[in-house]
């Protein structure tokens, strides 16, 4: 059936003009070729844990199956505060300053619409999920992308304030994730600490997406919000730390005011989180603090593996720190074209894995791959590129 044709070109030309996401839309393609073997999305493969899933089954069994409160329930707020003060040191008020979202994603539109509005500009490093772009356009703001790849893929001090300067005073906000998807670069205190008192100084609001905090092979996550609590949005979930993709179930915590706007906004979009992800999600912050670092043995393992054999044939990946994810530089026979390279790999190699130019300007000329996938796979997958680079 088609639009009656008097509406057709009356959609929000905001909409219009954004593009689906071309992560997605590759693993589509990725995906429709015979025998392809993937590591393009970033979704464990690991089961939610027994005691987790649990918890769910009795959300249900006790028929929990009414409206929670819009914020959340009180009992998976409190676990979100008792985890982020375990964590990281930081108090938060249970009832004005946490918001129980539809998985991280939606703490970020949410949070992009309650503090963007048409004119403003927010940075954004790359590469970087590419998630971030078209939220911040629909909300009417202009994405400033700041290539980190020069910097090692950490954004610099010095290379935010040279930012400022230039974009001037319509900057309202900055966005941070780390461990960073795609290069699983982590960011580490001191740099933090010189970011946060730019930030402070150009008065921004800064948007901290640590979903993959709990993923940290080399020391210990140290959240922005520790430095500049009073202009920070921490968002995070459990979709990665405890293989609850499914459950999509996420959180903010922010100022009081603040949250409550962002609270409005969430409201208005979904009314609130169903009660059974809520009361696994509190299962999981509660007494699940052992299950990421059991997941982490894993990752390493498989990353190591992998990172292995990318260098052998000339595929170097950035360092990571944290996530599941390695970022490689294609091999210098093969150009700089990295969405060539992921189609070619894909339909000729029967490998899948995500062209860095997906996420942004910093990624250009690399691709993603993810092992979040059994070993099994990437063993396949490794053997696969092999013969690939190999015969080209």
């Amino acid at each position: 059936m088609e639009l009656a044709s008097s509406l057709k070109g009356q959609i929000n030309p905001r909409l219009l003009a954004v593009s689906a996401s071309g992560v997605r839309s590759f693993d589509a393609m990725v995906s429709s070729i015979p025998g392809v073997v993937k590591l393009t999305i970033g979704e464990p493969d690991l089961n939610t844990p027994e005691h987790v899933k649990s918890a769910a089954n009795h959300s249900i069994t006790n028929n929990d199956s009414h409206y929670a409160p819009q914020n959340g329930t009180e009992e998976f707020r409190q676990a979100v505060v008792n985890y982020i003060h375990r964590t990281r040191g930081l108090d938060y008020d249970p009832a004005t300053e946490v918001v129980a979202t539809i998985g991280a994603t939606e703490a970020i539109s949410s949070t992009f619409f309650s503090v963007l509005k048409p004119g403003d500009k927010i940075i954004i490093p790359t590469p970087e999920w590419s998630l971030y772009f078209p939220l911040a356009e629909l909300a009417g703001a202009e994405p400033i992308q700041v290539d980190t790849s020069v910097d090692d893929f950490v954004l610099t001090p010095e290379h935010l304030e040279q930012v400022l300067e230039e974009h001037g005073e319509s900057v309202k906000a900055i966005l941070l994730n780390y461990p960073n998807n795609p290069t699983g670069r982590e960011y580490p205190e001191e740099v933090l600490r010189g970011l946060a008192k730019v930030i402070e100084e150009h008065n921004l609001f800064c948007i901290a997406d640590e979903i993959y905090s709990d993923l940290v092979y080399n020391g210990k996550h140290f959240s922005i919000a520790n430095a500049i609590q009073d202009r920070t949005v921490l968002i995070s979930g459990l979709s990665k730390s405890h293989a609850m993709t499914g459950y999509r179930l996420g959180y903010l915590c922010a100022p009081a005011d603040l949250a409550a706007q962002i609270n409005k906004m969430h409201s208005l979009m979904v009314t609130a989180v169903n009660d059974s992800a809520q009361a696994a999600g509190a299962e999981a912050l509660n007494n699940g603090e052992m299950d990421p670092v059991e997941s982490s043995k894993v990752y390493v393992e498989r990353r190591d593996f992998l990172a292995s054999a990318l260098n052998e044939i000339g595929m170097p990946p950035v360092s990571p720190d944290g996530a599941f994810y390695l970022f490689a530089k294609i091999p210098a026979s093969f150009g700089t074209d990295d969405l060539d390279f992921a189609t070619r790999l894909a339909k000729e190699g029967k490998v899948g894995c995500v062209p860095g130019s997906y996420f942004g300007e910093g990624g250009k000329g690399y691709v993603r791959f993810s092992y979040a996938a059994s070993m099994n796979t990437i063993q396949e997958a490794a053997k696969r590129l092999k013969a690939f680079v190999a015969n080209n």
